[in-house]
């Protein structure tokens, strides 16, 4: 363990290193469609989330509306995502996946999904919970309640499969 001035760079690099090539294969994917990584962000929750309301992917993601405005734009333009007024207030605005958009939220996922399997395979399920609590203990603990693996609403269908 390398700890400086209170500083564990070991984690930090390990970190910097696991993020690069956790994103590395979607990144190829998302050149291919001119996309980056905004683009990810929002086709995986809209995905995970089919019916999100564009002012709870700003509050997930963290970003500002005219940040995810030119990113929404383009996946809507190119029949990824579909925005639909919602039925208790037409001022909401819900996105749903389309079924091109959750092919290629499912094409960004499956070698992220590979590398975490690989990294997992030798561990047992206690090794598993422990990677789980690790990492959510790293998000902002007011923030922990957007974490909603499992839930029924990321039902992960695209629109017109409801």
């Amino acid at each position: 363990m390398s700890i400086e001035d209170g500083i564990d760079f070991a984690i930090i690099e390990l970190f910097f290193f696991a993020y690069r090539d956790f994103t590395s294969d979607p990144d190829q994917i998302l050149a291919d469609y001119g996309f980056g990584r905004a683009h990810h962000r929002v086709l995986h929750f809209v995905n995970r989330r089919p019916g999100l309301t564009v002012a709870e992917l700003l509050d997930v993601l963290k970003i500002t509306k005219q940040s995810l405005a030119r990113v929404l734009k383009q996946l809507i333009d190119t029949d990824h995502v579909v925005q639909l007024q919602g039925p208790r207030d037409r001022r909401q605005r819900e996105l749903y996946p389309t079924a091109k958009g959750r092919a290629l939220a499912l094409a960004l996922a499956r070698p992220q999904s590979r590398r975490i399997r690989a990294a997992l395979e030798d561990s047992g399920a206690t090794e598993r919970a422990l990677v789980e609590r690790f990492l959510e203990a790293m998000v902002n603990p007011e923030l922990r309640a957007q974490i909603d693996v499992g839930s029924a609403k990321m039902s992960g269908k695209s629109h017109g499969e409801h």
